[in-house]
Parts: C-alpha cells; sequence; structure tokens
C-alpha cells in the first residue's frame, strides 16, 4: 500500500499527454485489475482538464487529444490476446510476479520501434519467474539497465505497527514477509531450496555431453 499504482498512473498520464501520438500499455494478471488500474488513469486526466474517450477498439482504454492512447490488457494466461500492438512508449506490468511468462514474452517486442521504456511492479511470489530473474539477476540481459526500488511496508507512515503486527501473526512469519516486506521466497514444496541450487552452479563448466544408456543384455 505504497501507492505505486498510482505512480504509475501517473507516470502513464505524464507520458501520453506529453508525448503526442505516444501509446501505452499496461498489462495485469487479469482484465479487472486493468480496469482498475485504468480508473487510476482517468481519475488524473480529469483533475488536470483532459478530456479523454476509449479508443473503440479496446474495453479498456483512454485516448487523449493529442492522439495518445492508454490501453489494459486483458488478463490471460496465454499471449495470443496481446499481440498486435507495436511503438509501444512505455510499457507497464502490474502485480508482474503473477503475471504468466508467456505474456511477459510477447509483450517485450512491442517496445522495439518506439524506444519504450518498461515498469514492472508487484509483490514478490517465489523464486520463479520474470520479475524474480529481473529483481535478482537482471533476466541473464548484460545490456539492459534496471531501476530497482524497494519498499517495505513497515516503511509506509499509513500502516499502523497493531496492524503490522496482527497480520504478522495471522499469516505467519514466511508469509508476512512475502506480502509486506518485499522478501522472495521458496514455496516450501521442493526438497533443495532455490539458493542452494545457485549455489551449486559454476560458471565456466561444460555439462558432460552424455549419450542415451546402452543396454547390454
Amino acid at each position: 500500500q505504497w501507492g505505486k499504482s498510482t505512480v504509475s498512473a501517473v507516470k502513464a498520464v505524464h507520458r501520453a499527454y506529453t508525448k503526442p501520438g505516444s501509446l501505452v500499455l499496461v498489462a495485469s494478471p487479469t482484465a479487472r485489475q486493468s480496469a482498475e488500474w485504468m480508473r487510476k488513469a482517468e481519475a488524473l486526466t480529469g483533475q488536470l482538464g483532459v478530456k479523454v474517450r476509449g479508443d473503440g477498439h479496446n474495453e479498456i482504454s483512454l485516448v487523449f487529444p493529442n492522439g495518445s492512447r492508454i490501453v489494459g490488457l486483458p488478463g490471460t494466461r496465454a499471449d495470443g490476446g496481446v499481440r498486435g500492438f507495436s511503438a509501444v512508449s512505455l510499457l507497464i506490468i502490474d502485480e508482474a510476479a503473477r503475471v504468466e511468462e508467456a505474456m511477459y514474452k510477447a509483450l517485450r517486442p512491442m517496445l522495439a520501434v518506439g524506444d519504450g521504456y518498461l515498469w514492472l511492479m508487484s509483490t514478490p511470489f517465489g523464486k520463479r519467474g520474470f520479475f524474480y530473474e529481473n529483481w535478482e539477476l537482471g533476466g541473464g540481459d548484460q545490456c539492459a539497465v534496471w531501476h530497482r526500488v524497494r519498499v517495505e511496508a513497515t516503511e509506509c507512515p499509513r500502516i499502523g505497527r497493531d496492524f503490522l503486527e496482527e497480520e504478522r501473526n495471522a499469516l505467519g512469519s514466511a508469509w508476512f514477509a512475502q506480502e509486506y516486506q518485499c522478501s522472495f521466497l521458496d514455496n516450501g514444496t521442493s526438497m533443495f531450496g532455490w539458493d542452494l541450487l545457485e549455489r551449486a552452479l559454476v560458471d565456466g563448466v561444460e555439462p558432460l555431453n552424455v549419450g542415451p544408456w546402452e543396454w547390454k543384455g
């Protein structure tokens, strides 16, 4: 509850308002979440006195007088429903830890022509997926430059200590650490933790090229 959706909505409205003809995409795990995010953006345009409307093609969308658009993508577990956009100026993925990998990989190429920016925002959801890999490992892309912002609920003056302590007791220390302290945790179902597996990996060691076993009777 730091207001990350509101901050990203401000960024999206600013980009659309100051860069005529630009396209801003917002992806979320579900269409409902995209619609809730869009309501924040629409409220901001109202405060600015900017008249916006739907684009007539996408259910969750805003068109600015200067031709810019903000489009909220429907939640989908496949990538087929999000293809077709290009020259994206700003791509925002809300609750990125819960967005499917296929959707993320389908969205990234849309930034190429417009030399667009990518924002990933989320509460952690385990040591898996593109959000974790980009945060911890840079996503394997040595050319990417990420600006990371991490704030815990315990640092937010709007959230009372009594409430947080109640949540810690109700949720347990592990779930509390994930939801309120930005901690990436193992899901608890694996025999070996991810940290142990990562320490076992050594750069520069080629895997053995072992062929199929030959059975001799």
